[in-house]
């Protein structure tokens, strides 16, 4: 009966957290801006941002320690005509408390707060300041991102909008269809996979030094009870409290994180550095630099309530041993949240589940079981090599979200060549550390190799071996997805001979041109792979599409998709699907998260989705994919004709490229067959 309620309040609890999360879904607003300005003498005005902030809703303030919350942000856009002089200022002056989950002192406002920064003018020409505002503010629990664009007019300048509010005039979001028959079929997301990855995690987290050793003593606490049945019942319980612990631990990011944050968390510049930074404090924790610990008040308040027994025993050792081991788990748990935070709201809970289920099998299954024990490894080095190991692996994938920052914001830090060699780099020294050649100061001497350690090394350098003809342009299929795009790497050699060849083709009059209707917009900082010639600018596609009569392939995609570029690699390489796309289509890229590029203002519009005006392109093309498909991920792939008839059901991922050629081919006699009777 126990066992049963036990089940019941898991179900009960994530039932719950299922509904509340759908309502927290919705768009929050808590925190809006008014803008002003105040003379203070010929040459200097203060630029005033008032704060509006909702009842039980707080901001956090501009100045606080790093590792906190999200602090307000303000970036002004530079022009000759002034100057600012020190930083913006804050009245009244911000409520600090110490914070339990930060640890460490936190300022935050509520109702209202004023934020003035002082400018100096230099001249009397008339001009417009502009700029945006990025913070967080919180409830009870929830964090939502705070988002404002301002523009303050100066020396007479007019502004029209401030802030979020209404273009006058402004169109609406451009509606690309007219006619689809296919409907908006929601493509389920690939959760098994990421379950999968999150149940390994939870077995390499019992291969650590911190958990490993507390096997036999945590089953050690079950083999006290005299009575079997009851044994094996506080067993169950054990290992069900381990799996809501972590579970709850999902559900709740699930709802703080909602699918109203995620296209934010996973393009934005600020959450993808701090990822890359957890990543690689992780790693230098696994280094053993130092030990990621929680607080011990905590740890022993939970050890206090174990010998209470029973049920409610082994859900206080069951949190006992999660907090002890957190200084192992919390990396791998870390790293699983993080890959869930661009996804949708059950991917956090997916992930703890399958690394509840993995992190509790061997305890349950050995207090079930005590005989097993003796079948155990016993403890020693070969523990901290596993957490070494694991170091070196943050340290490779804590580089894909700078690599997603970089390509959002065209940057141009991290090339794919610079980031194939430090993949190169750290996969070299993790087969050196596997062979003995490395060592760090927790390490035992390694006298001799192991079977185990050669089989890891000898993989380690065929797997640096397989990266370094990617230095020079090779594709590296099985790499795509976490690589930049190829577009990114300067001395492509298969590249530059196709381009040769086609030129020399072109010459001797082999090949006809292959060009567009007109210079494609924003072809300096977008491109498309495989030499493909195609637009990045909706009203230029169809413009072309209708001149050229053919149907246009929109590729919904973005900088930071993994799953595009995997798709482009394995998919768009195979020769019928290129044939297709150069020869059949005019190719449309829109790129969803791209944060540099602005619209000129005629084309901004107000946002049928969520009233907002778009900016940005990435905004834009974000907006017109809601609108008119009803998707917000990607890659999303549509076959349309120019006067928006929907030529066959769009696609999302899939690497099969012989359903991908049957799906164009589909979409071309579609084509044809309208446009038959029209020829005759």
């Amino acid at each position: 009966m126990a066992l049963k309620k036990m089940f019941a309040v898991l179900t009960g609890v994530l039932a719950l957290l299922f509904s509340v999360s759908t309502l927290f879904a919705q768009v929050e607003e808590p925190v809006k801006f008014r803008f002003s300005t105040e003379k203070i003498d010929e040459t200097h005005v203060n630029l005033i941002f008032e704060a509006q902030i909702e009842d039980k809703w707080h901001l956090y303030s501009q100045y606080m320690d790093f590792g906190g919350p999200m602090p307000l942000y303000f970036s002004f856009e530079e022009l000759d005509n002034y100057q600012i002089i020190d930083s913006v200022t804050e009245s009244p002056e911000p409520h600090a408390e110490y914070d339990d989950v930060y640890e460490m002192e936190v300022k935050s406002f509520t109702k209202s707060a004023v934020f003035t920064q002082q400018i100096e003018l230099l001249n009397k020409d008339a001009f417009v300041v502009k700029g945006y505002i990025e913070g967080q503010a919180c409830i009870d629990g929830m964090c939502v991102p705070v988002n404002s664009d301002f523009a303050f007019g100066l020396n007479g300048a007019k502004v029209e909008t401030a802030g979020d509010a209404d273009v006058e005039g402004a169109a609406e979001t451009p509606l690309l269809v007219k006619e689809n028959n296919f409907g908006n079929a929601e493509e389920k997301e690939n959760l098994i996979f990421f379950f999968l990855f999150a149940f390994l995690g939870g077995l390499l987290a019992i291969l650590t030094p911190c958990v490993f050793p507390m096997i036999p003593m945590t089953i050690s606490f079950f083999m006290k009870e005299n009575n079997k049945i009851k044994a094996r019942m506080n067993a169950f319980a054990f290992g069900i409290s381990i799996i809501v612990i972590y579970t709850l631990i999902g559900s709740v990011l699930a709802i703080i994180f909602g699918p109203s944050i995620a296209n934010w968390l996973s393009t934005h510049w600020i959450p993808n550095i701090l990822f890359f930074l957890i990543f690689m404090i992780f790693a230098a924790s696994f280094f053993g630099a130092f030990e990621i610990v929680m607080p011990s008040s905590l740890v022993n308040k939970s050890d206090s309530k174990v010998d209470k027994g029973g049920i409610l025993g082994s859900f206080f050792m069951a949190l006992t041993l999660v907090l002890v081991s957190f200084s192992c788990t919390g990396p791998i748990v870390g790293s699983i949240l993080v890959e869930s935070f661009g996804g949708s709201i059950l991917k956090p809970i997916i992930g703890m589940l399958g690394f509840a289920l993995a992190f509790a099998l061997p305890f349950t299954l050995l207090a079930l079981f005590p005989g097993w024990l003796k079948n155990l490894p016993k403890s020693g080095g070969w523990l901290n090599t596993v957490k070494v190991v694991l170091g070196f692996i943050e340290v490779a994938f804590g580089f894909k979200f700078l690599s997603v920052a970089d390509q959002t914001y065209h940057w141009g830090l991290l090339d794919r060549q610079v980031y194939l060699a430090i993949w190169i780099v750290v996969f070299a020294m993790l087969g050196f550390y596997l062979l003995g050649k490395l060592k760090f100061k927790h390490d035992d001497d390694v006298k001799h190799i192991g079977i185990g350690r050669l089989g890891l090394s000898l993989v380690s350098f065929t797997f640096v071996l397989y990266m370094i003809p990617g230095m020079w342009g090779a594709p590296l299929k099985a790499l795509s997805g976490y690589l930049p795009p190829i577009t990114t790497h300067y001395f492509n050699i298969p590249q530059i001979i196709a381009d040769n060849n086609t030129q020399l083709m072109k010459k001797m009059g082999l090949e006809e041109e292959n060009s567009a209707c007109e210079e494609p917009k924003y072809k300096e900082k977008l491109h498309l792979p495989f030499g493909l010639v195609g637009y990045f600018d909706y009203k230029q596609a169809f413009e072309c599409a209708k001149e050229q009569n053919k149907p246009v392939f929109i590729d919904f995609t973005g900088h930071g998709c993994v799953n595009c570029r995997e798709m482009e690699t394995v998919v768009w390489s195979d020769p019928r699907v290129l044939e297709h796309l150069r020869n059949d289509f005019v190719v449309l890229a829109m790129y969803v998260d791209d944060k540099e590029i602005k619209l000129p203002e005629e084309e901004w519009f107000k946002s049928k989705n969520d009233g907002k005006i778009k900016k940005t392109l990435g905004e834009a093309n974000a907006d017109i994919q809601i609108v008119n498909f009803n998707r917000n991920a990607q890659p999303y792939y549509v076959l349309i004709t120019p006067d928006g008839k929907v030529l066959a059901e769009p696609r999302g991922y899939n690497l099969n490229p012989d359903e991908f050629v049957v799906f164009l081919e589909k979409g071309l006699a579609e084509f044809n067959k309208a446009a038959a009777p029209a020829k005759e």
